[in-house]
């Protein structure tokens, strides 16, 4: 039986390249960094906690919430899957193209102003989303959510990080960092009771009043800052290859599965997204306000936490994607069940991020993030161990979800914890963004790992695939956690 025409959750295709370079503000005068001291009052740091997670976790949430509304669309505007698949696509590659540009213009024309544009321009695409009167309006307007999206994610850390003191810095960041994943994991759920009682279209239109409310808190809570760097946009033709360059090779990674990896468009968008990458560190090295700070791949704890993130999602979105289908396809558990079923695993990493990051501000990063890589591997080999033809939930299926969630609350908070931690305070924005762009083209490597592996199905052969599928995907998160304990030096991480 093969798997269901639905995409998959964090796919992404191509980014319209006439959109890849934000509209250029006029130049700020040249003033010192306005970096706010970490004595904010504790009452005002914790709201700053809640007001950031919340302008991430709606911005995740939008990456998997459509997934189960697919089928609705399409009967909706009666359109095949050729044209319905960019509904799911455009936002999620719109929003990994533009997060290094948006994390750049945060650092440079303020991370207050940039997130309070982000939560402004997102309602007013979400509102377009839900009202479209056609599937070119909606895809339009989901590119527009993926564009805002990228700009309030890299600005809310931003904006976060300074409320802190050093030493309660990674518990901070851990629970910002814990929304971004319970929004991911809960979107099927949420997404699916939205359309048992309403209709699609409130998948979207939830996100107005609650991205308005934000704005409207976040213009009384928030303080200007910006980061060291005076006047002027970065680098228009470097901004527009740092968005365009990831956009083609997520376009060819999404589709080379599909297409077939020898399809002359595979190969070209490939080419030519490789290509454009020695163009523009080339191109960074010598402008006078790069798109790209080169200095920030130099500082090895940084570097080390980027490609344990990539690793990492890998199996992250690959479990998630691999779970709902398995419970759709194998035992036949409806949408909306199938995304109950998988529910309690986001519950789990909310209660144990914020954990991980007292954990990590006292024994440090590596062990915490080692011991959440090997939990999550331990709950991707259960699930090819103990997953049967016929449905057990409570008995085979639910511990392994104790396990996923445990392991993503250790693992990727802690990540999210140690990337900032190794930033100089005037690039948190784009360094930030650089991070969370590694994580979305794991979202897509773990995609395309799962079509692959996955192969085509038959009704005598899908339990055995599905089960080569998890215990590929057991692996990787140890091949993540045994990078981490070679990269990582742990003195300048907990300083």
């Amino acid at each position: 039986m093969p798997t269901p025409s639905v995409p998959p959750t964090p796919s992404v295709p191509s980014a319209p390249t006439t959109s890849a370079t934000p509209a250029t503000p006029s130049a700020p005068e040249a003033t010192p960094p306005v970096v706010p001291s970490p004595s904010v009052p504790d009452g005002d740091a914790r709201r700053i906690l809640a007001l950031t997670s919340l302008g991430v976790f709606i911005v995740f949430l939008d990456t998997t919430i459509v997934n189960v509304a697919f089928d609705t669309i399409s009967t909706s505007f009666d359109a095949g899957i050729t044209r319905l698949v960019w509904v799911l696509n455009a936002y999620t590659l719109v929003f990994a193209a533009f997060l290094i540009p948006a994390g750049q213009l945060a650092d440079t024309y303020g991370r207050k102003r940039l997130f309070q544009i982000g939560l402004v321009g997102f309602a007013l695409s979400s509102a377009l989303c839900g009202l479209a009167p056609g599937l070119g309006v909606l895809i339009a307007a989901r590119a527009a959510q993926g564009v805002f999206g990228a700009i309030i994610v890299p600005a809310s850390l931003a904006l976060l990080l300074p409320a802190f003191p050093l030493e309660r810095r990674a518990t901070a960041i851990s629970t910002w960092g814990a929304m971004a994943a319970v929004a991911t994991a809960i979107g099927p759920t949420l997404g699916a009771l939205l359309i048992e009682y309403t209709t699609w279209r409130w998948v979207f239109l939830l996100n107005v009043p609650v991205c308005l409310l934000t704005a409207a808190w976040g213009a009384r809570l928030l303080t200007e800052t910006r980061g060291s760097r005076n006047g002027g946009l970065p680098d228009p033709l470097g901004v527009a290859m740092s968005a365009v360059a990831p956009a083609l090779l997520s376009f060819a990674v999404i589709y080379g599965p599909r297409l077939g990896w020898d399809d002359p468009r595979v190969l070209a968008t490939a080419a030519a997204g490789v290509l454009l990458i020695p163009v523009l560190i080339r191109r960074s090295r010598h402008a006078a306000r790069p798109a790209l700070d080169l200095s920030l791949f130099r500082i090895r704890n940084f570097q080390a936490s980027n490609v344990a993130t990539l690793v990492f999602s890998v199996a992250f979105f690959a479990v998630l994607l691999s779970s709902l289908l398995f419970l759709q396809n194998v035992w036949h558990y409806s949408v909306l069940k199938s995304a109950l079923a998988v529910s309690p695993s986001a519950l789990v990493t909310a209660l144990v991020a914020p954990l991980a990051g007292r954990l990590a501000e006292r024994f440090g990063y590596r062990p915490v993030f080692v011991i959440g890589a090997l939990f999550y591997a331990a709950g991707a080999a259960a699930l090819a161990l103990r997953t049967g033809a016929s449905p057990h939930w409570a008995t085979h299926w639910l511990p392994t979800l104790v396990l996923n969630g445990i392991g993503v609350g250790l693992a990727l908070s802690t990540l999210n914890s140690a990337a900032a931690k190794a930033l100089p305070p005037e690039r948190f924005g784009v360094g930030t963004a650089i991070n969370n762009s590694f994580r979305q083209l794991g979202a897509l490597l773990g995609v395309s790992v799962f079509v692959a592996v996955l192969g085509t199905p038959t009704s005598a052969t899908i339990l055995g695939d599905y089960h080569r599928v998890w215990w590929v995907l057991a692996v990787i998160p140890v091949i993540s956690a045994v990078t981490y304990l070679a990269t990582h030096r742990e003195p300048e991480a907990t300083g």
